[in-house]
């Protein structure tokens, strides 16, 4: 048995990385409402932050990273309070006064969030907001200051031109640069990056990380990334700290949690993220959710998922010791179980034959020749004209699984939108089942009717899909009311919850208290219920954490199986798209540039667009190529 040191409490010999230490947090705690009653969020927490370094946070939605983050930046939401130390540059940040976040907030710490819309004003140009930023330099004249925007938008890859630009006039991308340059402009020592490119697509993914990790190595400057996705918390962090129910469950060299998990839940997490490069017969998630931190005080917090779970585990609280050169785990059992987390690994590196190919003969959709321009009108200057289809040809067979990928912009989600007659697209024809819906404002009333049964679409957002103010029974009763032909609605509401995975009595709670993977659940089954022969799937698992994505994505596959279900999937993940598509097109600029079986087109792309979608896709390599690797670890994006 190895002789455990704990490190609960930091021990004040332990230094970060390079030597120098910016941030020490030492037993945070965040509680709802006033101590000692509150209501605890986030439990005993300690890690320390080197001066130049990168720290992961991973974990699923509800683990306590960014409240962990929050409480760092000194921004808890109302009614949250922070306990503890906190200690950056000698500064205590607990309880710190207004005064003090002044000096330090902007120019020592900054914090860059997830939707760069919660960051930006939608009134006010990006300059303007770059402007407010440097607003404390009074060194600066008008020209001079105009000057440091441009060498700021500059650093981040903008042009200058940029600094005239509204948020909505701006892609995804930019607008994340932007936000980025925003945080920057003070010079902060920590930058906290808080899911910050969760709604990218890959390519876009790519250039803002690696755009981080070069502005970071130019500064030195300290970031803490905060993320559910593996592959990009592997692919720039030097460490990783994995949390779960508001707690620290291990700690560990980047390169080394990827394939030397040192506790069951991170090895659960490893497991449950689909790979790249092969088809897996099953997503593997983890079992259940995550519990709320107040419950899970005095115990092993992961106890009621783990397969590894014994009495000992569960009769107090496991301590965060010393496992291995710098390395800690709260698992009291690693020593008996090392080798079998490690083999649990061999799932992610199993490949399984793609299932067969549905006859090609048998479209029940064929889209022709399908444009559409969409035209913007300016307040100053001329109307802009994007080409967002430009005689895009396809063809999905009864039960078949098509994926479409491109970045933002290439046109996916206006195929989807033409399907379901959100938009009318200027030419080419969309034929469901002989059925032509080129245009549904010209369809006779009973076959709009049946057309908006044929096809049915699931949304990123699950909770912007759901009404909120209704439970989640009436919700689909109303689309059982439009089948026309229930005669127990009751019954049928619980069948539909049974299909995806959740319980009848959820037909009496609301979205608001559910998870995000519960919700895309309820999502799914309203889809279904009115029993389409076409489902449309736009980015369903893009906002999830990697457990409940592969819950989702697993019961897709399920339900396209037993019912024959011919799908459309949209997505930006190309690990999404192996799992789930038989084919696969790539869309650039509103065309197909690259067709075919998805395993052909990702294993030997030949369109240098789409050689290029499959490089800037994170954790490509498997498993065992990452440790041989000698870039990874390094932090390359």
């Amino acid at each position: 048995m190895t002789n455990f040191t704990t490190s609960t409490q930091l021990d004040e010999t332990e230094r970060a990385v390079d030597g120098a230490t910016i941030l020490t947090v030492n037993a945070l705690r965040v509680t709802a409402g006033a101590a000692p009653g509150g209501r605890t969020l986030v439990s005993e927490v300690s890690f320390q932050l080197g001066r130049g370094e990168t720290l992961g946070v991973v974990g699923e939605s509800g683990s306590g990273k960014s409240l962990t983050a929050k409480a760092v930046v000194g921004l808890l939401p109302g009614g949250l309070r922070a306990q503890g130390s906190i200690d950056f540059a000698g500064h205590q940040l607990i309880d710190a006064t207004h005064r003090t976040w002044r000096t330090l907030r902007g120019p020592r710490i900054s914090l860059l969030l997830q939707d760069p819309f919660t960051m930006l004003n939608p009134l006010q140009t990006a300059g303007t907001h770059l402007a407010e930023s440097l607003r404390r330099d009074k060194s600066l004249d008008r020209g001079a200051r105009r000057a440091e925007i441009a060498r700021r938008l500059g650093e981040v890859g903008l042009a200058p031109e940029v600094a005239d630009q509204y948020p909505f006039q701006l892609s995804g991308g930019m607008r994340q640069r932007v936000a980025l340059a925003a945080a920057l402009a003070r010079d902060p020592e920590l930058l906290i990056a808080d899911e910050p490119t969760t709604a990218l697509d890959v390519t876009t993914q790519a250039e803002v990380l690696q755009l981080l990790k070069d502005i970071q190595r130019r500064r030195g400057m300290s970031l803490m990334l905060i993320t559910h996705d593996l592959r990009v918390a592997f692919s720039i962090c030097d460490r990783v700290q994995v949390m779960y129910a508001g707690l620290l469950m291990e700690q560990s060299p980047a390169a080394v949690l990827a394939t030397d998990p040192g506790h069951p839940y991170s090895a659960g997490l490893l497991i449950a993220d689909p790979p790249v490069t092969h088809y897996v017969a099953e997503l593997t998630a983890i079992p259940g959710s995550v519990p709320h931190a107040e419950d899970v005080v005095d115990t092993c917090a992961f106890a009621a998922r783990c397969s590894w779970v014994k009495p000992e585990c569960t009769a107090a609280k496991p301590p965060l010791v010393s496992v291995g050169p710098s390395r800690t785990s709260a698992c009291l059992r690693l020593d008996e179980i090392r080798e079998e987390l490690r083999s649990t690994l061999d799932r992610i590196d199993d490949p399984a034959p793609p299932p067969a190919l549905p006859a090609a003969d048998n479209a029940v959709v064929t889209v022709t020749e399908l444009r559409k321009t969409f035209h913007t009108r300016r307040l100053v200057g001329k109307a802009r004209h994007t080409m967002a289809l430009d005689g895009v040809n396809l063809q999905i067979a009864h039960g078949e699984s098509v994926g479409v990928v491109g970045e933002t912009g290439s046109g996916k989600t206006t195929i989807a939108r033409s399907l379901l007659g959100l938009v009318t697209p200027d030419s080419g024809q969309i034929s469901l089942d002989g059925m032509d819906v080129s245009n549904y404002r010209r369809l006779s009333r009973l076959t709009r009717r049946e057309a908006r049964r044929f096809v049915q679409m699931v949304f990123q957002d699950p909770y912007t899909s759901l009404n909120p103010s209704l439970s989640i029974g009436t919700t689909l009763r109303e689309v059982l009311s439009v089948r026309g032909d229930v005669t127990d609605p009751g019954e049928e509401v619980a069948s539909l919850l049974g299909r995806v995975g959740l319980p009848a009595s959820y037909a009496q709670r609301r979205p608001a208290t559910l998870s995000g993977g519960e919700r895309q659940r309820v999502a799914i089954a309203r889809a279904i219920a009115l029993r389409p022969r076409l489902l449309v799937c736009d980015e369903p698992v893009a906002a999830l954490d990697v457990s409940a994505q592969a819950q989702v994505l697993e019961l897709l596959r399920d339900i396209r199986r037993s019912d024959e279900l011919s799908t459309l999937f949209i997505t930006h993940d190309l690990s999404v798209v192996r799992q789930m598509t038989d084919r696969i097109i790539v869309l650039y600029h509103g065309q197909i540039v690259e067709a075919g079986d998805t395993a052909t087109v990702l294993d030997n792309p030949q369109h240098t667009y789409t050689q290029r979608l499959l490089k800037a896709a994170p954790g490509v390599l498997s498993g065992a190529d990452h440790a041989a690797d000698p870039a990874w670890g390094e932090g390359e994006a």
